[in-house]
């Protein structure tokens, strides 16, 4: 009973130095998870089973959550407003997806083919008058030494390319077999995507219930808040993307066609794909539509900027506010490094998925934080 206070103090002492100082918590934080990465380093052998398999069912996996984030809301819709059957709501509406697939097969395919064997055929004469243009703004005498060096980049880089398109060449061949077994993942992957989907939309709304049961009883609701809250901001950010990026094909595809630029559909079709890559998407799908105006006309290149500026204002004031708002609550840095790291990590996939997974990690790492901190503190 004496030794009471002494121990409260230290409670009280060790508390408000240790638990309460995000100094000490970063630390702390960082040195276990860098433990851990320590400890799977030396076992990466227990993972290669997990990683065939994953390379196996990963993309049919992927592809059918992404749309069943999509889609669930219009089943939950169908299923408690109008009373439909959950499966008949599912069925009616993998059928509309069906009809319009055999729609834009007929319909877009023919003129998204088209479109691209033409651009992709003349893409060089559009890129060499764009380039011939920058030079003869560059031979301004005021502009020499920039001339000097733009001349040494593009030498450096003209000898780069060189020297890849030669690589490339020489492991064709080779690759062959390679670039055969992933066309028949992928084609394996999309046959098998909309029966994972049906079930996922199915039985998905269970699945948190489900997975909590294997936890004990007291830990069952906060980790079904977890999952709760994982899958808001995973559904939030994917579903909010999609939509955006669908807008963002339309309002490029009308400016374009208004203005006459070639190649209209296809331009805005990219532009809605990079768009999927948060403030870097947006910029580098305006390269195409510039090189291919400047080569139509001055005029033309300044109508392409002026159809930018107009989408850029309508998407940043009004399309994403109201889809996305700032549900994610990510700095935009932090956005642009996790998107750098990921990119660099693991390439296109990683530019796309970074942000959602970082999402997903942040919400693991502050609930395990709380946990820790009440653990401790209630020692």
């Amino acid at each position: 009973m004496k030794n009471r206070p002494q121990t409260n103090g230290f409670r009280t002492w060790f508390s408000r130095l240790i638990l309460n100082n995000r100094i000490v918590n970063g630390l702390i934080i960082t040195i276990l998870v860098l433990i851990v990465l320590l400890l799977l380093s030396k076992v990466t052998w227990i993972f290669t089973p997990f990683e065939q398999f994953f390379k196996i069912v990963g993309l049919p996996i992927v592809l059918a959550g992404v749309f069943y984030y999509l889609l669930n809301p219009l089943v939950d819709l169908l299923e408690k407003r109008y009373q439909w059957n959950r499966i008949w709501s599912i069925t009616g509406i993998f059928i509309l997806i069906t009809i319009l697939i055999i729609w834009g097969i007929v319909a877009l395919i023919p003129v998204i083919r088209s479109q691209t064997i033409s651009l992709i055929n003349n893409w060089p004469d559009y890129w060499n008058h764009a380039a011939s243009e920058v030079n003869n703004f560059l031979k301004d005498p005021r502009l020499d030494g920039v001339q000097k060096q733009i001349q040494h980049v593009n030498k450096d880089t003209v000898a780069s390319m060189t020297a890849r398109l030669s690589d490339f060449a020489n492991h064709t061949v080779t690759s062959l077999g390679s670039v055969l077994s992933t066309l028949t993942k992928v084609i394996i992957g999309i046959i098998t995507m909309p029966f994972i989907l049906f079930y996922l939309l199915k039985d998905g709304h269970n699945l948190p219930s489900y997975i909590a049961h294997f936890f004990p009883k007291d830990r069952r609701a906060g980790f079904k808040q977890i999952l709760d809250e994982v899958n808001t901001q995973v559904s939030q950010y994917i579903r909010g993307q999609l939509i955006v990026a669908f807008f963002v094909s339309v309002l490029f595809y009308i400016g374009y066609t208004i203005i006459g630029l070639k190649f209209a559909l296809i331009i805005g079709i990219a532009a809605g794909f990079l768009n999927l890559i948060p403030y870097l998407g947006s910029f580098l799908a305006m390269v195409p539509s510039i090189v291919v105006g400047a080569f139509m006309s001055p005029m033309m290149l300044l109508e392409v900027l002026i159809v930018f500026a107009i989408e850029q204002t309508i998407e940043g004031r009004l399309i994403s506010p109201l889809i996305l708002g700032s549900n994610l609550a990510i700095h935009p840095v932090t956005i642009l490094i996790v998107l750098l790291a990921s990119g660099q990590m693991f390439g296109i996939l990683g530019v796309i998925f970074g942000i959602p997974i970082y999402a997903v990690l942040k919400v693991l790492i502050t609930h395990a934080f709380e946990v820790f901190k009440s653990e401790i503190g209630g020692y």
